[in-house]
């Protein structure tokens, strides 16, 4: 029998999970060393999620046990609170702070409460103190009475960080973060990582979720892959490449992962001169048939406002827009659809999906007039239409009839794409189409844009992830300050090239 070795933080001993048919967690074994960031990879369905719910004593286990600091504990028998006395402490995605209190009022809700004095009054001076200590020792330099609200969102997260350690001795325990990064952009996510390896330096043991390979290359000291609830390998970050990693975690070769855009020399399908909307502008591209064609650009570039224009979101102020030759007034939405224009907007939740809708809702809302006939809505048609979409678009959903909000994110997102795919348009605005996806779902979604330019229409790409564009794309046009400052071919493209450009740190090319 596998038992802890010494010295590890953490070991995991046959964690087995089944609901019903499905083996989401499967004889799963590992252990941690302390002082270390672990990376816990895998695609959807690899069974990251319910390990974590495991180890939380949210799920109940079918088998397995856990030992921390020589406990040893049945998985079956672990719950929420017998996993904060073993030192397991977590800090999910959808963080329980609360922005509209302040840092030292966060610390203490959660943690070891607040200092009372006579009368069941708190001691505010007391739990400034507590706050400021917490701050000092985990290098967060707000003030405590600020407001949450008020600091960038990596902040927010250290803050939730310090939070679950504070009533821990230095090094104590174990922090698992479940895809802390996800909605945060370079800067912050950046900020983030460099306070979770400080952690890490101390000797504080951390497991990092994440679908970011970059965040494993930067900061992870080792990353446990699993593959259909299964624990496929370990392996160092720092003797792998990213190709090796990328095929770990799906299973397949990179090349199948990131295929390039059309051959692009075929007439010109969107045609863009001068134009003008809020910060865009002027701007001058081209797209020919069968490209994809990648938007870069720091935060603040416009690239959001872009596709936004083009999509009639942003009034044009000036400037003229050109489909297969012919003028366009592209004024609302509705005169872009009607044009052959899709946008899959950079927020999911916000801007594209109904998460308490069903999934046949979500995918049919962009043709729902299809579905009228006589006033009477043909409900019957629109869910086989909805089944036939999930084999075309390899969207995994138990039925069509469950809540968007059911599936995994990138099962979501590509029920986005395909909401938009499916009325077969000639132009794809795509803004920050992976976002928040895991590998595998990355390569389907590709997969999907590559579908799209190969049956004639063309794809404009907004992205500030510098190696999807030249992953997928046949040019990348670099914004800033709302205008196009450089152009980078598929014979030039790297993801270097191209960050060099969108900070200003190359020479600027013509376009």
């Amino acid at each position: 029998m596998r038992t802890q070795l010494p010295g590890s933080a953490l070991a995991m001993v046959g964690a087995c999970k089944t609901f019903g048919a499905n083996k989401a967690v499967d004889d799963v074994s590992f252990e941690l060393a302390p002082g270390r960031v672990h990376a816990l990879l895998g695609g959807n369905g690899s069974g990251k999620s319910t390990l974590i719910k495991l180890l939380a004593g949210v799920e109940r286990a079918d088998a397995g046990r856990v030992e921390i600091a020589g406990r040893v504990t049945q998985l079956a028998e672990l719950t929420p609170a017998r996993a904060g006395a073993m030192g397991l402490r977590f800090v999910h995605q959808q963080r329980s702070t609360f922005p509209e209190l302040t840092v030292a009022e966060n610390l203490a809700i959660g943690g070891s409460g607040f200092p009372l004095g006579s009368g069941g009054r708190i001691r505010w001076r007391e739990a400034r103190r507590r706050a400021e200590h917490a701050l000092e020792r985990f290098g967060i330099e707000v003030h405590p009475d600020q407001l949450l609200g008020e600091l960038g969102p990596a902040r927010q997260a250290m803050v939730a960080i310090a939070r679950a350690l504070q009533s821990q001795g230095e090094g104590e325990g174990v922090l698992i973060l479940d895809e802390p990064t996800v909605s945060l952009p370079d800067a912050e996510v950046r900020l983030l990582l460099d306070a979770v390896r400080r952690h890490a330096d101390r000797g504080q043991t951390v497991v990092l979720v994440t679908h970011r390979l970059e965040e494993v290359f930067a900061v992870a000291d080792n990353a446990i892959l699993l593959r259909n609830g299964r624990l496929v390998d370990e392996v160092s970050p720092q003797s792998i490449t990213r190709a090796d990693l990328i095929e770990l975690v799906i299973g397949r070769p990179v090349e199948e992962v990131a295929p390039t855009g059309g051959a692009g020399g075929g007439p010109a399908v969107l045609e863009v001169h001068a134009l003008q909307a809020g910060p865009v502008g002027p701007v001058d591209l081209t797209l020919h048939r069968g490209e994809v064609v990648g938007i870069a650009g720091l935060v603040g570039s416009g690239r959001s406002s872009l596709l936004k224009a083009l999509f009639g979101v942003l009034p044009a102020e000036a400037g003229e827009v050109r489909l297969d030759g012919q003028p366009l007034e592209l004024s609302s939405p509705r005169r872009a659809m009607r044009a052959g224009f899709a946008l899959v907007p950079e927020s999911r939740a916000e801007d594209a999906a109904f998460p308490d809708l069903t999934l046949t809702e979500n995918l049919s809302v962009s043709v729902l007039p299809d579905y009228f006939r006589g006033g009477l809505m043909r409900g019957r048609r629109e869910r086989r239409d909805a089944n036939g979409l999930l084999t075309t678009y390899a969207i995994k959903a138990e039925a069509v009839e469950d809540p968007l909000d059911s599936l995994s994110g990138g099962n979501q997102q590509k029920a986005v794409v395909a909401r938009w795919l499916r009325r077969e348009p000639r132009v794809v605005l795509l803004d920050e189409p992976t976002q928040g996806v895991d590998v595998g779902a990355r390569a389907e979604i590709y997969g999907l844009i590559k579908r799209a330019v190969d049956t004639g229409s063309v794809a404009l790409v907004a992205s500030s992830d510098s190696e999807e564009l030249a992953a997928i794309c046949d040019r990348v046009l670099v914004l800033r300050r709302g205008r196009i400052v450089g152009e980078v071919r598929r014979d030039q493209m790297t993801s270097n090239r191209i960050e060099r450009l969108a900070h200003g740190e190359a020479e600027e090319v013509a376009v």
